[in-house]
């Protein structure tokens, strides 16, 4: 691991642990295997227990800003859910290798996962969005000479992204708020 990237994700693990004081954060090292390794080579998923800050569990890439950064600015991502469970851990090597692979993930962006987000679940994207459960204490993360932006990736259906390709993001966030979605239930229904 060089030093650079070393240092990014020490100090995005660092973020995370004073963001979420008072949880518990274990350090997931995930190697993607030897075809996907040099994508994301020194990926780790910090998993979040919940705690006072928050009752759901979280899921927090570090690993993606060094592999993708532009003039030192780059991305994590964050999943929130109802338990914790390794298919979310797999889920954020997904991504990080997703973004990594050529796909460059960015804000308002999309991702199909192949399969439903748990079994029964209607969700099969990602949505890429603000990170509204956290807010932009968690989202800006300072490095040194640069910045790595913390985006939530949120489960999402089909016919949703297919309403945000009609009518926009906002249009489809604006549905989100009417219908009080608990973003963590994966057995929530479609809101279009």
């Amino acid at each position: 691991m060089s030093d650079a990237r070393l240092l990014a994700a020490e100090v995005v693990e660092s973020h995370v642990r004073a963001f979420f004081m008072g949880h518990t954060v274990e350090v997931v090292d995930y190697d993607l295997g030897p075809e996907r390794r040099e994508i994301v080579p020194d990926l780790r998923v910090l998993v979040v227990e919940p705690g006072p800050r928050s009752d759901s569990w979280a899921y927090v890439t570090a690993g993606c800003w060094a592999s993708m950064e532009k003039h030192s600015h780059g991305l994590e991502f964050v999943m929130t859910a109802h338990v914790r469970d390794q298919r979310f851990i797999d889920l954020m090597a997904m991504i990080a290798y997703y973004h990594g692979g050529g796909h460059r993930l960015d804000l308002e962006h999309s991702m199909p996962i192949g399969n439903p987000w748990v079994p029964g679940s209607n969700c099969d994207h990602l949505l890429i969005s603000l990170p509204y459960l956290h807010g932009p204490d968690l989202e800006h993360c300072p490095l040194p000479g640069g910045h790595a932006r913390i985006l939530w990736t949120l489960p999402v259906t089909t016919a949703e992204i297919e309403f945000r390709r009609r009518h926009g993001h906002e249009a489809l966030e604006k549905l989100f708020d009417e219908a009080e979605i608990i973003p963590t239930d994966p057995f929530r229904a479609s809101v279009a």
